[in-house]
């Protein structure tokens, strides 16, 4: 049987006190919803949708190209409400149902998986994920008797007997089809005035249907983000896990808890990062590559051996074999290193290729330019490619020498 995953992201999210909708802030580089959407769409999901509101139309243009459907919540009257605006869009379908909240960005294809065969299993009805927390406030609690689940209160419902209960709700469900014709059943008494998905295990349970739990053994996993220091403490555990990945994988990191890295790096065994290093985008480092402290690299491609010294900044640039870079040097976009290149401290490269062995020590911009094999660029050499209108190019063939303090008027 087929399942689909609906995302349930229309919420204000006023807790995190920002103008930008609350699933769009970055979580390693990346917006918060797309780490949902990416389990989403790796569980084998017929269909994705994702259920807008506050902000719509930005997340919808995050978002254009994703893959998914988007359905618009005007009103957002709680997660039922949200939920049922989703008829529409899958009327006909029979699979089971799978919803979560685009605020869970550490939510896992493999979670979404095995509750889709859990549900499978005994379709008829509706499965939900628990954990159990030390600290359990804020969360829905899970009502058992003789180990049935019996129903789900709210935090703001809930009674200081309730309140002792430390299994949760973690918010991801999935149900039959017929959940749609459910939801009718649902009323807004309660404090928040809102229409709750969790008053679904009462009615499931009371038509005689089955309500099965998953207690999913890593809290973390399923923790949601309302707040800037939730997102902090999301990010925080992602990093540790990138890092320990990485590590195993035959990293050397030197105080891994100093490096910060994104899902789109790439490292290669026997690559060293010191202290501070920050890689961010899509990043490429080739084996035996040594990143130094306080190095940031952006979008870039680093070959075998290649040394980038303490406080480098690079950014869309390549670097090739054996090649030194730093300290303190700058590669804008469209700096491409050859092999053997030693581009020094304090030099700027811009959009310009340098060819196998060049070297530029210290003190020097290039900027779109053509540096011939073996060219030895001088302390104080700039490349004067602007003259206020249009940019030009500065071509210096192989071998060429060139002094301190010269200047090269483009085109030349």
């Amino acid at each position: 049987m087929s399942h689909v995953v609906v995302l349930l992201s229309a919420g204000r999210g006023t807790r995190m006190k920002s103008s930008l909708p609350k699933v769009l802030h970055p979580v390693l580089g990346r917006p918060m919803l797309s780490y949902g959407v990416e389990a989403a769409l790796a569980s084998g999901a017929e269909e994705v949708v994702v259920v807008v509101g506050h902000g719509a139309d930005e997340t919808q243009a995050a978002f254009r190209d994703a893959g998914v459907r988007f359905v618009l919540q005007a009103e957002q009257r709680g997660t039922a409400h949200a939920l049922g605006v989703v008829r529409q869009a899958l009327e006909g379908f029979e699979g089971s149902v799978l919803v979560a909240h685009g605020d869970m960005p550490l939510i896992s294809s493999g979670m979404l998986r095995r509750l889709a065969r859990t549900h499978i299993s005994s379709p008829r009805g509706m499965v939900l994920t628990t954990v159990e927390l030390d600290c359990p406030s804020g969360y829905g609690r899970v009502m058992r008797e003789d180990g049935e689940i019996l129903r789900v209160v709210e935090e703001k419902d809930a009674s200081l007997e309730d309140k002792r209960v430390r299994e949760v709700n973690a918010g991801v469900y999935a149900f039959d089809s017929g959940v749609f014709d459910m939801l009718s059943g649902i009323n807004d008494e309660n404090v928040s005035g809102e229409l709750y998905l969790t008053d679904l295990v009462a009615l499931y349970k009371n038509s005689g249907l089955g309500v099965r739990a998953i207690l999913w053994p890593v809290a973390s996993d399923l923790l949601g983000v309302n707040t800037k220091g939730q997102l902090a403490e999301v990010e925080a555990i992602m990093l540790d896990r990138l890092r320990r990945h990485w590590m195993d994988a035959g990293v050397r990191m030197i105080q891994p808890q100093t490096v910060y890295l994104e899902p789109g790096v790439r490292l290669a065994a026997d690559v060293t990062l010191w202290p501070g290093v920050v890689l961010r985008g899509e990043i490429r480092v080739g084996p035996g590559a040594v990143i130094g402290p306080y190095a940031v690299l952006i979008d870039s491609n680093i070959g075998p051996e290649v040394e980038v010294k303490a406080h480098s900044v690079l950014e869309q640039a390549r670097v090739g074999r054996g090649s030194e870079v730093g300290p303190f040097a700058r590669l804008r976009p469209g700096a491409e290193l050859h092999e053997g290149v030693r581009v020094g401290n304090f030099v700027e490269v811009k959009n310009t290729r340098l060819a196998d062995g060049v070297k530029a020590g210290h003190l020097a911009y290039l900027g779109d330019a053509e540096v011939g094999e073996g060219a030895n660029i001088g302390a104080g050499t700039i490349t004067a490619n602007y003259d206020g209108r249009t940019k030009h190019r500065t071509r210096i063939g192989a071998g060429a020498f060139i002094g301190s303090n010269a200047v090269l008027v483009a085109p030349v």
